[in-house]
């Protein structure tokens, strides 16, 4: 039986924007869903842990997923840009994103 392709994450929020974080999550721009989903990214989910601001990502991948090329375009750069004011980021104002192995499946 095939297993799901699966990647987990983890970024960091800064204090005090959680309420916008979430907020800019709610209201998602529709091209930037299309883009991950034509991707390949099947679910993906980020939890919050609210007594350190971790963001714990987890996705589902498709079998022919092609999320490395998602951080050359254009559309995924000004999303960076707009979260960059409110989570640790990298000099390109990508996310700071710590690889997480698995572990255990069931």
């Amino acid at each position: 039986m095939d297993q799901d392709l699966v990647k987990a994450f983890r970024m960091q929020l800064k204090p005090g924007f959680e309420a916008e974080y979430k907020k800019r999550h709610d209201e998602i721009w529709p091209e930037l869903s299309q883009l991950l989903i034509d991707a390949g990214i099947k679910e993906y989910y980020i939890f919050l842990d609210e007594k350190t601001l971790a963001l714990f990502a987890f996705q589902k991948l498709a079998g022919n997923e092609q999320t490395a090329s998602l951080a050359g375009l254009p559309i995924m750069k000004k999303w960076w840009d707009h979260m960059a004011d409110i989570m640790d980021v990298n000099a390109d104002n990508s996310p700071v994103a710590l690889q997480c192995p698995e572990v255990f499946r069931l």
